[in-house]
């Protein structure tokens, strides 16, 4: 497929929006988000979604790893919900046993490969239909898409264990002994399902107005309307996180975007000034955190969670919240950024 995005990436917009189907990513959820899901609390749940995506993308033509890992003495957070006590609050794990799921399709080559990713865990006591059920189903629609292409992009999927206790999955998989394929970027899908159109229903972190005055700015603007996917990027994807806009406006139905470059650099850097600035350590809360920590370049795609919907870390965030023509759209344009990632580019 020649790579002239002038003409080519609407074409291919197109041609995945008409593939693409909302009924189909309402079942994903619907099936993975009518308990919650956790290796520590609910493990059942969690082999009964690890078969779901296993059997999902076998259908599509993929070819899934399992990657186990035993961990100890590992850095962070609870997974209680937040009506319970002392919600999300630092843990140090004594030991922690897992599995992501890797999955690439057949015929593999050594072109450096990018990965899009969501974590397929909750906290305890909520179905987690948003966060994070609408990012796995759409990183199934996506496999189902890019499948389907006569000439399918290095891409490899990964969908992470133990996101809600601290990315332990996600820092396995950047680390994980053995791993040799060159990865040239990631795409991590973090609450992607869930829109508010009213005005005022969009919230704002402490400080965000001052560390990032032009995407505050951008939300203001728009009547502070939930309506919208936030694209956080780096310098190293700038165009990356140009790209993805690019396709999601030619999407059906069009997403309304805000980009938003964390000013770090990739690396233990970025990692350590997030510690010291509260406003920018919001940027570091799903899988992404990992690989940029690993100095690979890497965008996250969300709803901003929290700042946004109020069923976040709840019982109430159902599949019926989630709002799938937008989520199929979501798929199509991270299908086609994938499909013209640009190699070598960083600004």
């Amino acid at each position: 497929m020649p790579l002239d995005l002038a003409s080519d990436l609407p074409a291919l917009v197109r041609e995945l929006t008409r593939r693409a189907d909302p009924l189909r990513l309402r079942q994903d959820v619907e099936y993975l988000a009518d308990r919650p899901r956790s290796r520590t609390r609910a493990p059942e749940a969690m082999l009964r979604a690890e078969a779901h995506v296993r059997s999902e993308l076998a259908a599509a033509g993929w070819r899934t790893e399992r990657q186990p890992f035993d961990v100890r003495w590992r850095l962070g957070s609870t997974d209680r919900h937040r009506d319970q006590p002392r919600a999300l609050t630092p843990r140090l794990h004594r030991r922690l046993t897992g599995a992501n799921l890797v999955a690439g399709l057949p015929g593999g080559d050594d072109r450096r490969t990018v990965v899009v990713g969501a974590h397929l865990d909750t906290v305890a006591g909520c179905p987690g239909a948003d966060d994070n059920a609408s990012g796995v189903a759409a990183l199934l629609e996506i496999a189902r898409l890019v499948g389907g292409l006569p000439e399918p992009p290095a891409i490899t999927l990964m969908f992470f264990d133990m996101e809600e206790l601290g990315l332990i999955g996600s820092r396995f998989a950047v680390r994980r002994p053995g791993r040799t394929r060159q990865v040239a970027g990631m795409i991590c899908l973090e609450s992607v399902g869930f829109f508010a159109n009213e005005p005022g229903t969009q919230l704002l972190p402490a400080g965000f107005g001052a560390v990032f005055p032009r995407a505050a700015a951008a939300v203001r603007s728009a009547g502070q309307r939930g309506d919208f996917t936030l694209v956080v990027h780096r310098r190293s994807t700038q165009t990356a996180a140009r790209l993805w806009r690019r396709a999601a406006s030619a999407a059906e139905p069009p997403l309304a975007v805000i980009t938003l470059r964390d000013p770090r650099p990739d690396g233990r850097l970025g990692a350590l000034i997030g510690l010291a600035v509260p406003a920018v350590s919001h940027l570091d809360r799903s899988d992404h955190a990992a690989f940029w920590n690993a100095g690979i370049p890497a965008l996250m795609l969300t709803g901003t969670a929290n700042f946004r919907n109020r069923n976040y870390h709840r019982p109430t965030d159902t599949p019926d919240t989630i709002d799938y023509r937008r989520l199929a759209a979501l798929a199509v344009a991270t299908a086609a950024t994938v499909t013209f990632w640009p190699v070598g580019v960083t600004g």
